[in-house]
């Protein structure tokens, strides 16, 4: 048997655009799945901080005083 000139171990050529495709489809995605995990991890701290809000007692407003001004003279 000779060996094949063409066999699996030669790549063959890609052009310019079809890399660029590549590179900008891996990019995309890259992108997507960051957006995901931050989506995912701001819905997680917004549920964690509405908990912690709904477990504290409410604070009260107590009024102020009203201050006193010095006469004028």
């Amino acid at each position: 048997m000779t060996p094949n000139p063409n066999a699996a171990f030669k790549p063959g050529k890609t052009s310019a655009s079809e890399k660029a495709a590549a590179t900008d489809h891996t990019a995309r995605a890259i992108v997507a799945a960051e957006k995901v995990a931050r989506d995912k991890k701001t819905e997680k701290l917004k549920a964690m901080r509405l908990e912690r809000a709904a477990a504290e007692p409410a604070a009260e407003v107590v009024p102020s005083k009203p201050s006193r001004k010095s006469p004028k003279s």
